[in-house]
C-alpha cells in the first residue's frame, strides 16, 4: 500500500516540475515578444520545441515512475 502512495506522490511531482518549466518558458516568451514583436515567430517556435522537450522528458520520468510503483 506504501508503495502505491510514493507513486502517487512522484507522478504529482513529476507533473508539477512540468507544468512549472512550460508555465516559465511561457511567461519568458512572452517577455521577449513584448520588447520586440518583430522576431515573435522565431520565440514562439522555440518556445514550441522547448515546451515539446520538456513534456517528451516528463512523459518518459512518469513511465519510468509508473513502472518502478
Amino acid at each position: 500500500m506504501e508503495g502505491i502512495s510514493l507513486t502517487v506522490i512522484g507522478l504529482g511531482i513529476i507533473i508539477l516540475g512540468a507544468s512549472y518549466g512550460i508555465s516559465k518558458i511561457g511567461q519568458a516568451a512572452m517577455e521577449a515578444m513584448a520588447r520586440q514583436p518583430e522576431i515573435s515567430s522565431k520565440i514562439q517556435t522555440a518556445m514550441i520545441v522547448a515546451a515539446a522537450l520538456i513534456e517528451g522528458a516528463t512523459l518518459f520520468a512518469i513511465v519510468v515512475t509508473w513502472l518502478q510503483g
